[in-house]
């Protein structure tokens, strides 16, 4: 299933304008359909008890006290293993006011988790701590490098502004802060740019999801009210694509009457297959004119589709969602509105698992064939 095609002239690529979607091509594209497991759900929740030191309170905090949600996941030695989004008890009680750590689950079956006793990722004294806090590391997206290593995008939040960070790990235990992904890009351009939830396109290799090159780069799918690219030769450091305006490109915007009519929101690593890079999504509901069949504010998942070889180019797009909140646990939580917000993404035992957070609370799991 690999791309990896002829070097192209980028510039030619960047002079492109994001085509209005088109007919999908003949034959099923889309991921799905996801059902959940008629027991498990929801798979990760708060745990009270879970006490860490914290370096920099030098203090212990419960760290997971109040929400998991928002999880990223890979397969790893033949288990499926999921990075959460866990808030503690401090600060004041409303969305973005705790401070954000990830825990560490594994799964032999990808619906019964074990987690360990402490975070794995977290503010810390290191050079990254004026960007992440107090407000923490959220919202983590990972992906499998050719030679093993893993990337994660992340959040990087000090409840003043926020940007997407790049860490990488040999094992998901130790882990390497690069800082912000587009620090240096374009001489500094986007040093104070505010942006969040990016996800790096990957491909099934052997039956594992890895980073995969198109045109000889690495390409990351990013943003939340529009969505944008991004290119990378190392997958640390990465340049925004570029309209003819030099402004970065927008390949996925807001629809008046669906799902996704407030916006949309960069969903789990995308997967390049024979049809195209499928992109999972999620939509914000609007106000107004909105999908009807959704409360407003309302974030539920839908799937694009983008051509192989030019990843502007919107060649299809789900109409209506293709998970969204029906039950009490993804309706009832510190998000009232209810969300289905998906991040994790892995093929096991032949299936697709995607990870979902449940009204910023609690983690739960639906399954495609």
């Amino acid at each position: 299933m690999s791309k990896n095609f002829a070097c192209v002239p980028l510039l030619l690529m960047l002079a492109l304008s994001p085509a209005i979607a088109q007919q999908p091509p003949r034959g099923g594209w889309q991921f799905g359909p996801f059902t959940r497991p008629t027991s498990g759900n929801p798979v990760i929740r708060p745990n009270p008890d879970s006490v860490f030191q914290d370096p920099i309170r030098k203090a212990p905090v419960l760290w997971e006290a109040l929400h998991t949600f928002n999880p990223a996941a890979v397969v790893r030695n033949g288990m499926v293993d999921v990075l959460y989004r866990a808030e503690d008890n401090t600060g004041a009680m409303q969305i973005g006011m705790h401070t954000s750590r990830l825990g560490l689950a594994e799964s032999a079956d990808g619906i019964h988790f074990t987690r360990r006793a402490t975070p794995v990722f977290y503010p810390a004294e290191d050079d990254q701590k004026s960007r992440e806090w107090p407000g923490g590391v959220e919202d983590p997206r990972i992906v499998e490098a050719e030679d093993g290593m893993y990337v994660m995008t992340y959040t990087q939040w000090n409840r003043e502004t926020y940007s997407v960070g790049i860490a990488t790990s040999p094992d998901l235990l130790h882990w390497t802060k690069h800082g912000p992904a587009f620090l240096n890009a374009e001489g500094g351009k986007y040093a104070n740019l505010r942006y969040k939830s990016a996800a790096i396109v990957t491909e099934l290799r052997n039956g594992e999801l890895v980073a995969a090159r198109i045109h000889g780069k690495y390409w990351m799918y990013w943003g939340e009210g529009k969505i944008s690219l991004a290119t990378s030769s190392d997958l640390i450091h990465w340049t925004p694509v570029e309209n003819r305006s030099r402004k970065p490109i927008a390949v996925l915007r807001p629809r008046p009457g669906h799902f996704d009519s407030a916006f949309p929101e960069t969903g789990p690593p995308p997967v390049l297959t024979s049809r195209g890079i499928v992109v999972i999504y999620n939509g914000k509901n609007a106000g107004s004119d909105r999908d009807p069949r959704l409360a407003p504010g309302t974030y539920a998942a839908g799937e694009a589709l983008f051509d192989a070889r030019n990843p502007a180019k919107l060649l299809a797009r789900t109409a209506d969602p293709v998970l969204w909140p029906t039950l009490p646990y993804e309706k009832t939580g510190q998000y009232t509105a209810g969300t289905t917000f998906a991040e994790g993404l892995v093929f096991f035992r032949s299936r697709w698992f995607l990870y979902y957070g449940c009204a910023d609370s609690l983690v739960a799991v639906a399954i495609a064939p």
